[in-house]
């Protein structure tokens, strides 16, 4: 089977609106939708770390899948999250989610127990061989405690034709560098860091996954086309403006600094599941004040 390699330039992670009752607010999920498309971006992702997963029900998540393939009719590309410290479990969420109308899965390397690189290796071989879908790796050693090796990934990559990419978030841009040098035909890096986007793109990355993406998709869709257009001018002005403001997005954690801001803009209520509660006064008014006049 020939596996495209669809998610190029600019990608959302996206998030979960809900109602002040706690439930998914589906119109909102919908504006969402329509805004980031409209914005420029290129293609979603559902069900990642910036979408809450961890706080959905299993019925929760499939609901959200279902809807957002409804909502996009095919107009971008999409890729849904299935991820678990429990390498069964994630085989059974790829036999669960209805998976027609998603171009790809991708799959974050366990968190919590820490595996070595052999059983990442392992891990992800059972996915490949189980997914009817191409596969996109997630490397974020941040929030699992491990970080996957650029060995480890480009051995993932050379055994299965099927995986096609890694969102890498480690932060670590010759690490990044190193996957770019070694991949094999048909199989691309997308930056997971937006403040990293830039300098990932012209260093031969496919394009980002952004965050930030959710509440300015239009100007920041301008920064990562611009680079990949070779318009580095524009670009570096872009990211000189946004470049203060990534940090306090993540400042009391993710996605609470970015749906401040969208809340800010009429996009959603200022709700979140707990663990994760909404950003202080403080930094709600920091990132009032380091948005302002920028357009969305």
């Amino acid at each position: 089977m020939n596996y495209s390699y669809p998610f190029k330039g600019l990608g959302v992670a996206m998030v979960t609106p809900f109602k002040t009752d706690g439930q998914i607010d589906f119109e909102s999920l919908a504006r969402i939708v329509e805004n980031l498309i409209a914005g420029g971006v290129d293609h979603l992702c559902v069900l990642g770390t910036t979408a809450e997963t961890p706080t959905l029900s299993e019925g929760e998540r499939l609901e959200v899948v279902k809807f957002v393939i409804k909502q996009v009719k095919g107009r971008i590309p999409m890729m849904v999250g299935c991820s678990s410290n429990c390498t069964a479990a994630v085989l059974e969420q790829i036999k669960d989610y209805q998976l027609d109308g998603i171009d790809a899965i991708l799959s974050a390397v366990p968190f919590y127990n820490k595996p070595s690189q052999e059983g990442i290796y392992r891990h992800f071989a059972e996915i490949a061989k189980a997914s009817a879908k191409p596969i996109v790796l997630y490397n974020v050693p941040g929030r699992t405690g491990v970080n996957m090796t650029a060995q480890t990934t480009l051995r993932i990559a050379r055994e299965f034709k099927n995986v096609i990419g890694i969102k890498e978030a480690s932060g670590n841009m010759e690490q990044v560098k190193e996957i770019i040098a070694g991949a094999p035909d048909g199989f691309r890096v997308i930056i997971g860091d937006d403040s990293l986007a830039m300098e990932a793109i012209r260093n031969g990355a496919a394009g980002v996954i952004s965050v930030i993406g959710n509440a300015v998709p239009k100007r920041f869709s301008q920064l990562v086309h611009a680079t990949m257009q070779g318009n580095y001018a524009e670009a570096e002005q872009i990211q000189k403006q946004l470049s203060p403001l990534y940090g306090l997005l993540f400042k009391e954690g993710s996605p609470c600094g970015v749906k401040a801001l969208m809340s800010d803009r009429g996009i959603l209520e200022n709700v979140m599941r707990l663990p994760l509660v909404p950003v202080s006064d403080a930094l709600h008014k920091e990132i009032q004040n380091g948005f302002a006049g920028i357009e969305g």
